[in-house]
């Protein structure tokens, strides 16, 4: 390979927002009582103005400041990765409104726009009718020549992997190649890869790093500084970072890390160094970097074959103190540690070749596909080493090569290579779902609805990877990353009416906060035991035009029938499941969620098995990945996806599925 091109530490596609100044941010804790009022932009409780007052029921805002409760986020682990650039793409979310206490359990996340017109967020850590605690950081606060800007550390991740710390595979191994994530992390500009023929610096852009382990102080080399938010890709985008290389002399153990800015330093930063946690690298929404023995990425147009060489570029394996952490070298060494890659599920033979490449801090691994690795869009390799799993990426894999084939979706690579590289889709799905969970005492409660989704996206098209995965394989999902939220507006499709089985047409109802969604509940029994043919009609309307789609179920449905053995789940011996019932042809999903028992982070894994296997295990590794805590199981038998075509729709599907959920204990 003659360059770093597939690496995700030079994936910059250079798209940055500089700002004129880089001023320091505030960040603290505060606690204000019932009737008081507090400013961000000073982080101090104020008789005065200030931005927001707590009045015991709810916090309302004063002046021009607004705010709101950041949808889908929650916990330290959020909070952590929310930059100033995430919280510029929530602000359509800010308004003047009061947020009642009710709305703000602990653990909730604050965007608040002061009234100096910088933004904060704030992490809710106790409240009551008589104060309301949180910990807050405001961006840019104290500009105005207050002194030089302070560096401050949110994350240190592996680059590949980007697992958060407090996951069982989280760490960073020597001779790795890491990322620091922050503010004020160095000078303004678009980062700039160094040259390792060279020799990395050890102080860039005005930052340097230094990092203590159990008394042995190192001085990591760097690669780039983003002294602005990065976009990564057109739809990724990173807080101000630091890459560097972790040297081979670090020791194992609970260390911390400093960043030096302009000759103002952090505050120290706690950091794990582990004798091995691999990442492999991935682009496009989980796609890894793998290539063939060219160099060349395998993509959905350009299939790996079974049997064929993958070379696995990734960071993480373990020090090597053979070769070099700042220099390119043309004699890199193999670091034999205890490997097992699997594909697909199955296991692979050793590896040809495993150990450091030519550039410092990056692995390569050199293995062949198995035979018997299914075929698919979306086929997961994952690296084992003891008892700690690699992040979990996906390959493209065709018997032919050439063009993957996704048969549970419905879709080609070709179609989804198009739809990724739209900058606008507009697409519409329509279903019948039934969902059964634990009940008040042996009664179990039932649920069944039908949905409608019309939509155009732009920015982003989630069907590249990013926890999709092909049948036999499952996905992993830990790692929390920074993202531009897309443009989402609703498509007007007119009147959606759906008939089941022996039932009278029923109307879908529009729901006016969300355009483009419509909804209907399905009584008890509408989706019966046997089977049957449901039928969607759309009439058409503004943007969509007159559609008919159909879902079929099977008879009998669905039964998953060792539900026991997904309420107390040991994570190092797998989870089997078995089931009866559904249609050959069609898929079943087994997917879990955990929380750790601290509440810091949460993890979960999607696996998907052909029906007529009527059983599956998830492999132990995959449920290492997953923190010890508590979560769900859920079952789900889909129909295939078909789909359906309508003027104003890039693309339409529509399927149907009945699913089965526990509660679940990760030990």
């Amino acid at each position: 390979m003659k360059d770093m091109k597939m690496y995700r530490s030079v994936k910059f596609a250079l798209a940055l927002t500089l700002p004129m100044v880089a001023w320091a941010d505030i960040t603290s804790t505060a606690t204000v009582n019932a009737g008081s009022k507090f400013s961000f932009d000073t982080g101090a409780v104020v008789t005065s103005g200030g931005d927001i007052t707590f009045t015991g029921t709810s916090i309302t805002f004063v002046g021009s400041a607004k705010g709101a409760v950041i949808p889908g986020f929650s916990g330290s682990a959020n909070y952590n990765q929310i930059t100033l650039s995430l919280l510029q793409t929530l602000a359509s979310f800010a308004s003047a409104s009061p947020i009642p206490s009710g709305s703000m359990p602990v653990q909730t996340i604050v965007a608040v726009q002061t009234n100096a017109g910088n933004g904060a967020k704030l992490l809710i850590t106790a409240i009551s009718s008589t104060s309301i605690s949180f910990q807050f950081t405001t961006f840019g606060a104290t500009g105005g020549g207050g002194g030089p800007a302070v560096p401050t550390i949110t994350a240190v991740l592996n680059n590949s992997s980007l697992v958060p710390s407090g996951f069982p595979n989280s760490g960073i191994a020597p001779s790795s190649l890491f990322v620091i994530q922050g503010n004020n992390l160095s000078d303004p500009g678009a980062p700039s890869l160094q040259d390792t023929s060279k020799g990395l610096p050890l102080t860039l852009n005005g930052a340097s790093i230094s990092v203590t382990v159990n008394g042995t102080t190192v001085q990591p080399a760097i690669y780039y500084t983003c002294g602005t938010p990065c976009q990564l890709t057109p739809t990724t985008s990173v807080p101000y970072q630091i890459a560097a290389v972790l040297p081979a002399a670090t020791p194992v153990g609970t260390g911390t890390l400093t960043v030096t800015y302009n000759k103002t330093s952090s505050a120290a930063f706690t950091i794990q160094v582990v004798s091995s946690a691999l990442g492999i690298n991935n682009y496009s929404g989980g796609l890894g970097a793998i290539t063939d023995a060219n160099g060349v990425v395998y993509s959905f147009t350009r299939s790996a074959t079974p049997g064929a060489l993958a070379v696995i570029w990734a960071t993480g394996l373990g020090a090597d103190p053979a070769d070099s952490d700042t220099f390119y070298t043309t004699t890199p060494h193999s670091v034999n540690v205890p490997l097992t890659i699997y594909v697909g599920g199955v296991q692979t033979d050793a590896a040809a070749y495993q150990g450091a490449s030519v550039y410092p801090g990056v692995n390569q691994i050199n293995v062949k596909i198995p035979a018997s690795a299914p075929n698919g869009c979306y086929v997961p390799v994952v690296a084992v080493i003891g008892n700690v799993v690699s992040n979990i990426v996906t390959i493209p894999i065709a018997a032919g090569g050439g063009i993957c084939s996704e048969p549970q979706y419905g879709l080609r690579g070709d179609q989804i290579s198009t739809l990724t590289n739209q900058s606008t889709v507009k697409s519409g799905a329509v279903g019948v779902f039934q969902s059964t969970s634990p009940g008040a005492g042996a009664t179990p409660t039932v649920n069944a609805s039908a949905i409608g989704s019309f939509q155009q996206v732009t920015g982003s098209f989630t069907s590249g990877g990013g926890g999709i995965v092909s049948v036999g394989g499952c996905i992993l999902l830990e790692t929390i990353t920074s993202t531009t939220i897309p443009t989402i507006v609703g498509l007007d499709a007119g009147t959606i009416t759906l008939t089941g089985p022996g039932a009278s047409p029923i109307t879908l109802s529009t729901i006016p906060q969300v355009a483009g969604l419509y909804t209907a509940t399905l009584g008890a029994g509408a989706i019966p035991t046997s089977g049957g043919t449901f039928a969607f009609h759309g009439t058409g309307g503004a943007q969509v035009g007159p559609f008919d789609a159909t879902v079929n179920f099977p008879n009998p449905i669905l039964n998953w029938s060792n539900q026991a053995a997904g309420a107390t789940v040991t994570r190092s011996q797998g989870l089997q499941v078995t089931w009866t019932g559904g249609a050959p042809g069609t898929y079943v999903s087994i997917a879990g969620s955990s929380v750790s028992a601290a509440g810091g982070v949460s993890g979960s894994f999607t696996c998907i098995a052909p029906q007529e296997a009527l059983q599956f295990t998830v492999p132990s590794y995959v449920l290492l990945g997953l923190p010890a805590g508590t979560g769900t199981t859920t079952v789900t038998n889909s129909s295939p996806y078909t789909t359906f075509t309508a003027t104003g729709l890039d693309y339409g599907t529509t399927y149907g599925a009945v699913s089965y959920s526990v509660s679940s204990k990760f030990n």
